[in-house]
C-alpha cells in the first residue's frame, strides 16, 4: 500500500471513528432496532423520591451503555479476526436498542444522562482498543468480564427499582437478557475468563462509575 492510500486509510478510520464518538454521545442521535420493553407496560405514578432514584439508576444504565459502545468501537478498531469484529457490531446494535430505552425512560422521569458521558467514552474506548490490540482471546475475555460486571449491576437494580416502575423494570430486564447473551458468545467464541484479581479491579472500577454517575 502507497504512503498516500495509507494516509487515506488512517483519515477514513479518523472521520469514521469521529462520527460514531459524535452519535454515542448525541443524546438524540439513537435509533433502536427494536421497540421499547417499556412500551406496553403501564405508567405506574412515583413519588418524587421514587423517582429520582429510578433516574438515577436509568443514568447509571445509560452511562454503561455508553462505556459499552465505546468498548465496542475500541475493539472493533483493533480486533484481528474478521468474525471477531462482526460479532463485536452485531453486540454494539443490541447496545444502541439500550441506549435509545434508556435516553426515553430518563426523558420521562424528567431527568438527563450523565454530564460524564464524555470522559467514561474516552476510558472505555482506549481500554477497548488495548484489549484489542492484545490479541482476540483478551479481548473477548474482557467482553465477557464487562458483561458479567454489568449483568450484577442490572440484577441489583432490579431489586432496587420501585416495584410499581414498571417501564424501568421492562428494560432493565430485556437488558440482561442481552448482556447474559454477549457474555455467553464471548467465552464461547474463545475468550478467556479472567482471572480474579483483574475481576476485582474491574469491579471497584465499576462501582467508582456507578456511584458517580447515579448523582452526576
Amino acid at each position: 500500500m502507497s504512503k498516500d492510500a495509507r494516509r487515506l486509510s488512517i483519515l477514513d478510520k479518523f472521520i469514521s471513528q469521529s462520527d460514531q464518538v459524535l452519535r454515542t454521545l448525541n443524546r438524540h442521535a439513537h435509533q433502536p432496532s427494536r421497540p421499547s420493553p417499556a412500551a406496553g407496560a403501564k405508567d405506574d405514578a412515583l413519588s418524587e423520591l421514587e423517582q429520582r432514584h429510578a433516574a438515577g439508576l436509568m443514568r447509571v444504565n445509560h452511562s454503561g451503555e455508553v462505556c459499552a459502545q465505546a468498548l465496542y468501537q475500541g475493539q472493533g478498531l483493533t480486533a484481528k479476526l474478521p468474525d471477531v469484529r462482526e460479532e463485536m457490531e452485531q453486540a454494539a446494535q443490541e447496545e444502541v436498542d439500550h441506549l435509545a430505552w434508556c435516553e426515553e425512560r430518563l426523558e420521562q422521569l424528567n431527568s438527563r444522562p450523565s454530564l460524564l458521558n464524555p470522559v467514561w467514552y474516552g476510558l472505555s474506548f482506549s481500554i477497548g482498543a488495548l484489549a484489542g490490540a492484545l490479541g482476540d482471546k483478551w479481548s473477548l475475555g474482557f467482553v465477557a468480564a464487562t458483561e458479567n460486571q454489568v449483568c450484577k449491576h442490572l440484577s441489583g437494580h432490579l431489586q432496587s427499582l420501585p416495584v410499581q416502575d414498571t417501564k424501568s423494570r421492562a428494560i432493565v430486564e430485556q437488558m440482561l437478557v442481552d448482556e447474559a447473551s454477549h457474555e455467553e458468545k464471548a467465552l464461547a467464541a474463545g475468550g478467556i475468563n479472567f482471572p480474579k484479581p483483574i475481576k476485582l479491579f474491574m469491579t471497584a472500577t465499576s462501582k467508582l462509575m456507578t456511584k458517580t454517575a447515579y448523582h452526576i
